[in-house]
C-alpha cells in the first residue's frame, strides 16, 4: 500500500515499484489498484451514485468510505486470480477503510507492507504546482491543493498512525524527498528486492 501526502509521489513510485516486480519476479503478475483510476472508470457511468460521485470528487471531496471500499473491493473480487502481487495506490484513505482491508490480507493469504512517502506539505505543493503545468490535472491549484493537504491531515493521517502500530503490517518509512530514482532505491532496498 502506498501513502503520503498528496504529490509525495504515490503513483510515480507505484509504476516504478510494478516494474521491478515484473523484471525480477515474471512467475507473478501484479494487480495495481489506483483508486482514483477505479473512480475515474467508475464516474464515466450513467447512475445516479456515478453521477453523485464524480460531482464530490470534481470538488475535491473524497468519497465516503463506501464507495473506496467498493472500488477496491470490485477489482480484488473481479481481477485477484491468487497468483500476483497486489499493489494499493490511494488507499486506504480514512481510518475505517484501513481496518476494513486488515480483513482483506489474512483471506488473500498477503502479507501487507506499507510504503509511506514522508515527504513535507511545502515539497509536495510545489510538486502538484509543477504537476498543473504539465499536465492540467484540474484540482492542482492553489485552493484545490490546499484542500487536499487538510483532507490528507484530519482523514489521511489517522489511518497511517494506525497502520504504522499493526502487528501484522509491515510499515516502511521512506523518506519521500530526493529524486526519483533516488526514492525508488529506497523503496527497493525497504523490501530487500535488490
Amino acid at each position: 500500500m502506498f501513502m503520503g501526502r498528496p504529490g509525495s509521489g504515490k503513483g510515480t513510485q507505484s509504476q516504478l515499484l510494478i516494474q521491478k516486480l515484473q523484471q525480477i519476479d515474471q512467475s507473478h503478475g501484479v494487480l495495481h489498484i489506483e483508486t482514483g483510476a477505479e473512480f475515474r472508470k467508475f464516474n464515466e457511468g450513467s447512475s445516479y451514485t456515478a453521477k453523485r460521485n464524480k460531482e464530490r470528487v470534481d470538488n475535491g471531496i473524497l468519497a465516503p468510505v463506501f464507495m473506496t471500499v467498493y472500488a477496491w473491493g470490485n477489482a480484488l473480487v473481479s481481477r485477484f486470480t491468487g497468483n500476483e502481487h497486489v499493489i494499493f495506490d490511494g488507499t486506504p484513505r480514512k481510518l475505517l477503510e484501513a481496518q476494513l482491508l486488515e480483513g482483506v490480507f489474512p483471506f488473500y493469504e498477503l502479507t501487507p507492507h506499507v510504503i509511506y512517502l514522508d515527504a513535507h506539505k511545502e515539497e509536495t505543493t510545489k510538486r502538484l504546482l509543477l504537476r498543473a503545468k504539465t499536465q492540467g490535472r484540474k484540482d492542482d491549484n492553489d485552493k484545490g491543493i490546499a484542500k487536499r493537504h487538510s483532507q490528507y491531515e484530519e482523514e489521511v493521517q489517522p489511518s497511517v498512525d494506525y497502520l504504522r502500530i499493526q502487528p501484522t503490517v509491515r510499515f516502511h518509512d521512506i523518506d519521500g524527498v530526493g529524486t526519483i530514482e533516488e526514492v525508488h532505491a529506497r523503496i527497493v532496498k525497504a523490501l530487500a528486492l535488490a
